[in-house]
This record gives C-alpha cells, sequence and structure tokens, in this order.
C-alpha cells in the first residue's frame, strides 16, 4: 500500500460477524444492518463495497456507544465533517457517530502487524522487502498496470497514484523539462514515474528495494522502447536497493509514495538522505496526518485482507516541511491528490 490509506479484503462478512450482535447494546437511534447476504455480491470482486463499510461502521457506532468518551469523540466527528463529506457511517445519531470515530481512533492492528514483522525475523524492513517480492508485487503490478483484473478500490488507488505522477511530470514539463537531466526516482516501483522521465530524455537512476519491482520495471521500458518509442541517450538503470543506500549525486531526486513505509523518525533521517543526493530539486509525496486521514486508514486496516500486510505512516506535513528545511531545502510547490482511497500530499522543494 505505497500511497492509499485502504486496505483491501474480500473478508467482509467474517469480519462483521466477529463483531458483538447489536442487541448487546441497548441504543435506540442507530439501525444496524446485517451485512452477510447484502454485500456477498460485492465480497465475490474482493474488494470492500461503500455499503460494506457503512455496514460495519454502524455495527462498531453500537458496539461502543455505551463506553466511548463523548468530548473526545465529538471532536473526532467535527474534524471529519470538515475534512470530508464522503465517509460512509450508516448510523444515525450524533452520539453513535462520535463513538465509531472514537473506536476507530483507539483501535490498534498491532497484534496483526506483529505477526506480519515476525515471519521476516522480526526486522520491519525486511518484512517490506518480502511483501513486495511476493504478494505485494502481485497485487500492485495489477494496481499500477493496466490490467481490468482488479477491483474497484485498487482502481481507485491506481487512478490517485497516476494523478500524483501526471503533477509530478507536469512541474518538471513546465519548468524545461529534464532531458539528457540526471534524475534518481527513489522507490521506482514498477516504473510509473521513471519510464515517462527516460522517455522524455532523462538520465534516470531509478531503484526500489523490490528486485521484483525493478524487473517489472526494466521489462517494461525494454517493451516501449522495442514497441517505437525513442529511447534517451542515457538509458535507464533499475537497481534493487534500500533506499539508505542509494548513492550518488543528481540533479533531481523524487521519491513518490514510499514515505508511508517510514515513521516519523526514520522519515526525517530518509529526507536527510535523499537531500544530500539532489544537487538543485526534491520532490517527495506522503499521505499527509490530518484527523479525517487517521480514521479512514484505521477503517482500512480493520479488513486488511491478506495481500496488504504492511505499515502504514501518516506524516504532518509541518514535520516533513521542518525536515526538509534542516536539510538546506525550501519548498516551491505543493500539491495534493485525493481520490476515495488515495491521499497523497506532494512537495517540490528547492536547495536554499
Amino acid at each position: 500500500m505505497q500511497g492509499s490509506l485502504a486496505g483491501t479484503s474480500s473478508a467482509c462478512p467474517s469480519a462483521v460477524a466477529r463483531l458483538p450482535r447489536p442487541q448487546r447494546v441497548s441504543c435506540r437511534s442507530p439501525q444496524v444492518v446485517r451485512c452477510d447476504q447484502q454485500t456477498k455480491q460485492h465480497t465475490n470482486h474482493g474488494s470492500i463495497s461503500q455499503q460494506c463499510l457503512q455496514i460495519c461502521a454502524g455495527a462498531l457506532a453500537v458496539q461502543h456507544l455505551a463506553c466511548a468518551g463523548a468530548a473526545q469523540a465529538s471532536e473526532a466527528v467535527g474534524g471529519i465533517s470538515e475534512a470530508t463529506s464522503t465517509l460512509p457511517l450508516a448510523i444515525g445519531g450524533g452520539a453513535a457517530i462520535a463513538a465509531l470515530s472514537a473506536a476507530l481512533l483507539a483501535t490498534d492492528p498491532q497484534k496483526r502487524r506483529t505477526a506480519q514483522t515476525a515471519t521476516a525475523g522480526g526486522n520491519e524492513k525486511d518484512a517490506v522487502k518480502s511483501y513486495f517480492n511476493n504478494q505485494g508485487f502481485e497485487r500492485w503490478n495489477r494496481i499500477y498496470g493496466t490490467t481490468d483484473d482488479v477491483n474497484k478500490v485498487q482502481l481507485d488507488i491506481r487512478t490517485g497514484h497516476q494523478q500524483t505522477v501526471d503533477k509530478t511530470l507536469k512541474w518538471l514539463d513546465e519548468e524545461g523539462g529534464l532531458k539528457d537531466t540526471t534524475v534518481c526516482d527513489a522507490g521506482c516501483g514498477t516504473g510509473s514515474l521513471s519510464l515517462p522521465l527516460a522517455l522524455r530524455g532523462a538520465a534516470v537512476s531509478a531503484s526500489d528495494i523490490s528486485s521484483s519491482m525493478t524487473g517489472e520495471a526494466q521489462r517494461r521500458y525494454e517493451e516501449a522502447v522495442s514497441s517505437g518509442q525513442q529511447a534517451p541517450t542515457t538509458p535507464p538503470t533499475f537497481t534493487a536497493t534500500d533506499l539508505e543506500l542509494i548513492s550518488g549525486s543528481y540533479h533531481t531526486v523524487i521519491c513518490l509514495d514510499v514515505m508511508i513505509h517510514y515513521p516519523q523518525d526514520k522519515a526525517n533521517a530518509m529526507i536527510k538522505h535523499l537531500a544530500s543526493l539532489a544537487q538543485d530539486r526534491l520532490i517527495i509525496s506522503f499521505a499527509p496526518k490530518t484527523l479525517a486521514y487517521t480514521v479512514l486508514k484505521r477503517i482500512g486496516e480493520l479488513f486488511p485482507g491478506p495481500s496488504k500486510a504492511t505499515r502504514a505512516y501518516l506524516h504532518a506535513e509541518a514535520d516533513v516541511e521542518a525536515a526538509l528545511r534542516q536539510a538546506g531545502f525550501k519548498v516551491t510547490k505543493r500539491e495534493m491528490t485525493a481520490t476515495s482511497f488515495y491521499f497523497s500530499r506532494l512537495l517540490e522543494a528547492r536547495r536554499s
């Protein structure tokens, strides 16, 4: 899940089944509908439908209504209503909505995360590498590809990520392009940015923690050139390596939808490292940490599915900008991409 906050799953009915029955809590305002039969047609497609999220949200609200802190929950709902009007809640009454918000904010999927990391010897970085070399690669290769074998959530994430790529390319084109300019694409994935940069003439050094990802990016580049697109003077390189181990000096360094895998302390160190590689410009994107997105992220974590196995970290924009300043860079451009399940803040910073 590189830039999205949604955890896709095909297990909605079983997730709802594990919740306490609504009648265990005495509450007259919410009307909770069981979703086992109603959402079966949606879950057969491997996605959480909006209807299913509504039903599960309602059940959680009833479950936690009696014990949630009203003041904290009300404050949470206020933040959500200001940031988004589309959060699906199949419940009635302000108290129930407040209880749901508090419950989601309090939910901690630490047990699942710990088990996933343990399979990689207790090292979170190794867990990420293993994920993107195996089931994660299969998932994200579909999302970042052109296949129709994606569910609605995955298609939405594809659309959002492509919008971030397009905004980045637009910035670069408006500033004169990058023909014969050195560019580091850190965390290149399957090449969604590296390929258009290389085919525009940039000298691209692309890297990713996953050898499966870089291998696919190389394949896509070779396919594009063999189909008649003009190869750059300097062919792109695709290297499987940790971002921390990237070396060299580049006019422009770009890191899209990767910071979501780094907690803030490690993100600060990564920003400092990427900045040390950039002669002039650093472009990064990250999932912004707001109250609304924190709640949406928790909803996704309630239904992670077998192919969504890594942590997802949100970052406050002020923290990211502070790290850039400390590295000697000043933010000069900002963009925001927000679809239903993909949220990404894009910053361009110049060496000050």
